[in-house]
């Protein structure tokens, strides 16, 4: 499998998402908005957190919360926005960021993996009954084109485990910080 270089654009792809909207009230104030990776990365520099699964141990205790946390230095250095992608729909990325008590980190869900598939980061984990998903990465964009991407290593279809070693907050923050 291979991963989209440094250097190129990120695909054009429609996010459905689903955001509060501030006219309703009552049990369902939420509506669908499909958002366009134009919206998130055009004359922005983003942090783009990818992850196998909501939910799942090493992503919901260590990966997404270290972002979380660090958010603010990101900011310091001129990050406009960080954002979550995995392979879930919009209900499950909205209720596993609500269930961490994630604040600053925006939930993007890839329920059809479009995204996380364009640019080489699917992976099939049908050995522990997961399906497609993606592989686990942090990657940072400037201006719709992607600077660096920290995948980990050994990427293959039914990895037996799950590596957590290059796509931490740290790393990505000490590249960034580098520029």
């Amino acid at each position: 499998m291979s991963h989209i270089l440094a250097g190129t654009k990120v695909p054009k792809v429609i996010f459905k998402t689903r955001v509060r909207d501030e006219s309703v009230e009552g049990e369902n104030p939420f509506k669908w908005q499909d958002v366009s990776t134009s919206e998130i990365f055009d004359n922005k520099k983003v942090v783009i957190i990818g992850l196998p699964g909501a939910f799942t141990p090493t992503c919901s205790s260590t990966h997404l919360p270290g972002f979380d946390a660090k958010y603010d230095d990101f900011k310091a250095l001129g990050v406009d926005e960080i954002y979550c992608v995995s392979v879930n729909d919009a209900f499950v990325m909205y209720q596993w960021g609500k269930n961490l008590g994630v604040k600053n980190i925006k939930m993007l869900p890839d329920g059809n993996a479009e995204f996380t598939k364009q640019i080489g980061m699917l992976v099939k984990k049908e050995n522990i009954g997961f399906g497609e998903r993606s592989w686990r990465y942090s990657m940072f964009v400037d201006n719709g084109t992607i600077k660096e991407i920290f995948a980990e290593a050994d990427q293959k279809d039914n990895h037996e485990d799950d590596p957590f070693e290059v796509s931490d907050a740290d790393t990505i923050y000490k590249y960034i910080k580098g520029l």
